[in-house]
């Protein structure tokens, strides 16, 4: 348990922050399965345009330190590959 002062408000202040991360977080996996979902119907365009609204959530959760950026350079590569494929396909 947190005794001296500077310890209580950390403890205070880390509880704020996860609070705020977990809501990012959540955000972030909702423009990813927006995108899941329109990859499984295969509607190409619907696809793209879902992507192109999850780039800048994603780049944000970097800023933010909610996600590292290889994991996001990861899941945007692999995510655009599938978007591509579904136009060739």
């Amino acid at each position: 348990m947190a005794n001296t002062p500077q310890s209580k408000k950390r403890a205070r202040q880390n509880e704020r922050r996860q609070d705020v991360n977990k809501a990012r977080r959540s955000r972030i996996r909702t423009f990813l399965r927006k995108v899941e979902e329109a990859l499984a119907s295969g509607d190409q365009g619907a696809a793209a345009t879902a992507l192109k609204s999850a780039q800048p959530e994603l780049a944000r959760g970097i800023t933010k330190g909610v996600l590292h950026k290889n994991t996001v350079a990861r899941k945007m590569s692999r995510l655009s590959a599938r978007v591509k494929a579904l136009a060739v396909a």
